[in-house]
């Protein structure tokens, strides 16, 4: 049997250097990518690893990168698309070019990487496309709009497009990661401010606080590369893979609960309470001339 050979996107760092790593170590060949290989430090080490440029927003970066690893390999065994980065923040204050950032990284360079795959591995008989997705392409949190925008978007087309590559048996995975202490949470995130005055600074500082502590909490990117290296071994037809907390707790969650009671959940972690109606505010107010916390049949009278 020949040895397998792994394209891996976003080889530079987090989850993709870990992949690298965890695919090396097992004998496979691995085209390592990234837009500048020069930051690859220690991978190019690694036995059967080779660095290449890629930049999934570039087209011909992505035709290139795929002949290379063909004329390097003469074939392509699995691809691991994870090259992508998170925009967060408050809706109203991102513009079209912050939007369309995102969505050409984490979505269209994926399907282009995943098209320029396919017909290599079509006309080999087979082979694995890994696409790096989230808990967040089925579960949502705040200020995270956009980006699980995304990833629901790489959730629905990976979905469909098993369909279509199953009869030339091309499978397809999802990995679903949770909380993982990579760049996710440091350079690898675009953080967007809300318009000034606009009153959404006590969210964003309460919401930003919960989820980078959960980011600092969260497992190791080797946890995912495990999986990965899992999803391109196994020879059954599953699709998702969701690994490390709270990603394989929340999925199961989400399949059980009524919506509602889901989302109130997710509320509650986040603290995010609906705005008071005047007969609420009217409640809380205090009536003048008692005391705080005192009843009228308890008011100090005899």
């Amino acid at each position: 049997m020949p040895t397998p050979v792994v394209l891996v996107t976003g080889a530079s760092s987090g989850i993709g250097r870990a992949t690298v790593a965890a695919c090396a170590a097992r004998g496979w060949s691995v085209a390592a990518t990234m837009r500048q290989p020069d930051a690859a430090g220690d991978l190019a080490a690694l036995p059967g690893v080779c660095l290449l440029p890629l930049d999934v927003t570039s087209p011909g970066s992505v035709e290139s990168a795929v002949a290379a690893v063909v004329t390097r390999f003469g074939r392509l065994d699995a691809v691991v698309n994870n090259a992508g980065y998170a925009v967060n923040g408050v809706f109203e204050g991102m513009d079209d070019a912050t939007i369309r950032r995102q969505f050409e990284t984490n979505v269209f360079g994926l399907m282009r990487v995943t098209r320029a795959t396919i017909p290599v591995m079509r006309r080999q008989g087979g082979g694995t496309l890994v696409q790096v997705s989230s808990m967040g392409g089925r579960v949502t949190f705040p200020l995270y709009s956009v980006y699980h925008a995304t990833k629901w978007a790489v959730e629905g087309f990976s979905e469909s497009l098993a369909f279509e590559l199953r009869p030339f048996g091309i499978r397809m995975r999802l990995i679903e990661p949770g909380a993982i202490r990579t760049d996710f949470y440091g350079r690898s995130r675009e953080p967007i401010a809300g318009p000034p005055e606009a009153g959404y600074d006590n969210l964003v500082a309460q919401c930003e606080a919960i989820s980078l502590a959960g980011g600092r909490g969260g497992s190791p990117p080797e946890v995912v590369a495990a999986m990965i290296v899992r999803a391109i071994t196994d020879r059954g037809w599953r699709l998702r893979y969701p690994v490390a907390a709270p990603a394989p707790l929340l999925m199961r969650l989400r399949k059980l609960l009524p919506e509602q009671w889901f989302l109130r959940l997710i509320r509650h972690r986040y603290r995010i309470d609906a705005p008071l109606t005047p007969s609420q505010r009217a409640l809380r107010r205090p009536i003048r001339g008692r005391k705080r916390g005192t009843s009228p049949s308890h008011s100090g009278r005899g």
